[in-house]
């Protein structure tokens, strides 16, 4: 194999792909990206045996053929060559590598391209075209709400789904136990019937990447076990997680009917200040309501405390309850709109969280003892 490509081309490629690639691996091809080179293009191809991601890009190819290089090593190199290089890669006889850009020359080793493990094709049951911002905002606005205890290994993803009972909508939610974010879209044509499947917070991460252009439409996938997604010569295939994700309505409160409304930004900065006492492990603000009044306060076992009081829209009884300051931050950072909408039942019941009156994406957030 002998390819000559441009060092954005290489660069923009080997940043996905070793996103992928598990810098620790007991399998050392793993540690690989799989180069292959024909008809005018070369792709990269890299998998940590629950996902593979697989990009083409034009190139000179004078000779034709594939091999496999260590793909963190070959992005630096990508990374420190000058823009506007023209690279070129031949794999010779002796199991080498070679790079070279201008005068700069690498040699880098390779491993058998047989050994490279290609993720098996599914069937899959439900095949369907979204654009790039729509599943952006589905995943983007969920994913703060991924579980990270390995134990409770079916939060760890987000679970996307059609739901049944005559929404029309495709829908993304995740969960740990203590928030949750529910987001919601169009359902698209060929959508209906989707199998629910719960998606890998790496394979959540990584799929930013894919979503990058607003102007991409992005083709969906979907199987009891994989979900693949692919845009122009970008695709991204990925096991899901084998579990079941609990009914997530059961803890959508539906009769809270406190309403509390306030400028997100102001609210974030005024949990943000308080929050700077506070101690780290807890984290805890408690909010107390009164008519159009909201004071915010933190006490912390240092003797430190702190105060804040902001003006909302509050027309019922007073009330004290006490939130982790951290998730406060996190749901605020998700409302695009400039008022969020918080609605209470009591000091102890889990409160709803909207953008304004946006039902499309809420959250939930419990609260805590202060």
């Amino acid at each position: 194999m002998r390819v000559g490509i441009e060092r954005a081309a290489l660069l923009k490629a080997m940043s996905r792909a070793q996103g992928v690639v598990e810098r620790r691996n007991t399998i050392p091809i793993l540690s690989n990206v799989l180069i292959e080179a024909a008809d005018g293009a070369v792709s990269f191809r890299a998998t940590d045996l629950d996902i593979e991601i697989r990009e083409q890009a034009p190139a000179m190819v004078e000779r034709a053929g594939a091999v496999t290089a260590p793909a963190h090593v070959l992005h630096e190199i990508a990374r420190k060559l000058p823009d506007g290089a023209m690279v070129t890669m031949d794999a010779t006889a002796e199991g080498r590598l070679d790079v070279s850009a201008g005068r700069a020359r690498f040699t880098l080793p390779t491993l058998p391209r047989e050994d490279f493990p290609i993720m098996a094709s599914a069937e899959y049951q439900t095949s369907y075209e979204i654009p790039a911002p729509t599943l952006r905002r589905l995943f983007e606005k969920a994913s703060f709400a991924i579980s990270t205890e390995e134990t409770r290994y079916y939060l760890n993803g987000v679970y996307l789904h059609a739901p049944e009972g005559g929404s029309a909508v495709l829908r993304a939610v995740a969960t740990d136990g203590h928030r949750l974010a529910r987001i919601d879209a169009a359902l698209p044509a060929g959508a209906e019937g989707c199998p629910g499947v719960i998606v890998p917070r790496k394979t959540v991460g990584e799929l930013r990447k894919l979503l990058e252009d607003d102007e991409a439409v992005i083709a969906v996938s979907v199987s009891e076990t994989k979900i693949r997604f692919t845009a122009a010569e970008l695709s991204l295939t990925s096991k899901v997680i084998d579990g079941s994700f609990p009914d997530y309505t059961r803890v959508i409160p539906t009769q809270n009917d406190k309403r509390l409304e306030v400028d997100a930004d102001e609210f974030a900065r005024a949990v943000d200040r308080v929050a700077t006492v506070s101690a780290e492990r807890s984290r805890a603000v408690k909010l107390a309501l009164a008519e159009d009044s909201l004071t915010l306060s933190v006490s912390s076992p240092d003797a430190a405390s702190a105060s804040d009081e902001i003006a909302v829209a509050y027309a019922h009884e007073p009330m004290e309850i006490g939130f982790n300051a951290k998730y406060l931050l996190e749901i605020a950072g998700q409302v695009d709109r400039e008022n969020a909408v918080l609605l209470f039942n009591g000091p102890g019941d889990p409160t709803l969280v909207r953008e304004g009156d946006d039902e499309s994406a809420i959250y939930v957030v419990m609260p805590m003892r202060v």
